[in-house]
């Protein structure tokens, strides 16, 4: 593996990589710029097995997305105003009334002018971020997402993660990261290209390469397909998410990929990759192992 990563000239970011090192955004500029995605794999499998989980272990969850409520960053801020209340006192009034928890929300990268052609009205990224911050000082714990694929550019993909691993830093409150991979169709940027498996790829191994403060890295399958997800088990990827009764937001904006997996078909997909399914909750806790799923359900 090593001769691999060398030959592909990234043998100083390996170097802090194998070293349990923090890597720098110039860095991941050069990770996402490399066209050896083996040797990036390698790397981000390495970290993925030894800083993070349990050998060979990878979680599932076997939920759906038919939840009471999950209010995203926008709502809260907009509810806040609305109701002429603080960002804590509206988080505190929602937990309160137990109508659900805080998702990733406003997943579009942080660039002022990229998220000024893409989600004009939604709020700041200081505004995004303060909200969370608040939440997991409450002891509260949430999701982040990246929307990646569209007008960003690479820098705009590292200065999103950047200023998540800093909230990561202060607040140790996110419980994973899910890159998730723009589908042009329905919509104003329809001439764009989608994301092809390569740069899916890439974009969950430096994901896994340049959070290093984060447990979970989800290669969501509702966008990549069941069997690019699969793959992406080798390159850093943790997490396939679960069965998913009902999504909307992806098929709506074009997914073609199934509604919803059954825990068999999502085990056996674990279970090719090499890997040990476990059952989790929504704070990556384990719940159990396949040997106790029932089949094929």
């Amino acid at each position: 593996m090593e001769k691999m990563i060398q030959k592909a000239g990234l043998g100083d970011i390996w170097e802090k990589v194998s070293q349990g090192q923090r890597i720098s955004d110039h860095d991941a500029l050069r990770l996402f710029s490399n066209p050896d995605i083996n040797a990036l794999g390698a790397m981000a499998n390495f970290v993925r097995e030894q800083n993070y989980l349990d050998m060979l272990s990878s979680l599932k969850a076997l939920d759906s997305h038919l939840h009471l409520k999950c209010f995203t960053a926008v709502e809260i801020r907009h509810l806040s105003w609305k109701a002429k209340l603080t960002v804590e006192d509206t988080l505190r009034k929602l937990r309160e009334a137990g109508l659900g928890s805080l998702t990733g929300g406003g997943a579009e990268i942080f660039n002022p002018k990229v998220r000024e052609q893409i989600c004009r009205g939604k709020e700041t990224a200081d505004e995004w971020a303060d909200i969370h911050k608040t939440w997991h000082r409450m002891g509260g714990r949430s999701t982040c997402t990246m929307l990646y694929g569209h007008i960003e550019t690479l820098e705009d993909r590292i200065d999103h993660m950047r200023r998540l691993r800093e909230i990561q830093d202060e607040t140790k409150g996110f419980t994973g990261f899910v890159p998730l991979a723009f589908h042009p169709e329905g919509n104003k940027l329809s001439h764009i290209k989608p994301s092809t498996g390569w740069d899916d790829l890439r974009t969950l191994a430096v994901s896994r390469l340049y959070l290093d403060n984060f447990d979970h890295i989800t290669g969501y399958w509702i966008g990549l397909g069941l069997s690019l997800a699969q793959i992406s088990l080798s390159y850093g990827v943790d997490d396939l998410h679960g069965t998913i009764v009902e999504e909307k937001i992806f098929h709506m904006a074009g997914s073609r990929t199934p509604q919803e997996q059954t825990q068999y078909t999502l085990i056996k997909a674990i279970e090719e990759a090499g890997r040990i399914p476990w059952q989790r909750d929504s704070h990556y806790n384990k719940v159990k192992n396949s040997a106790t799923v029932p089949a094929m359900v």
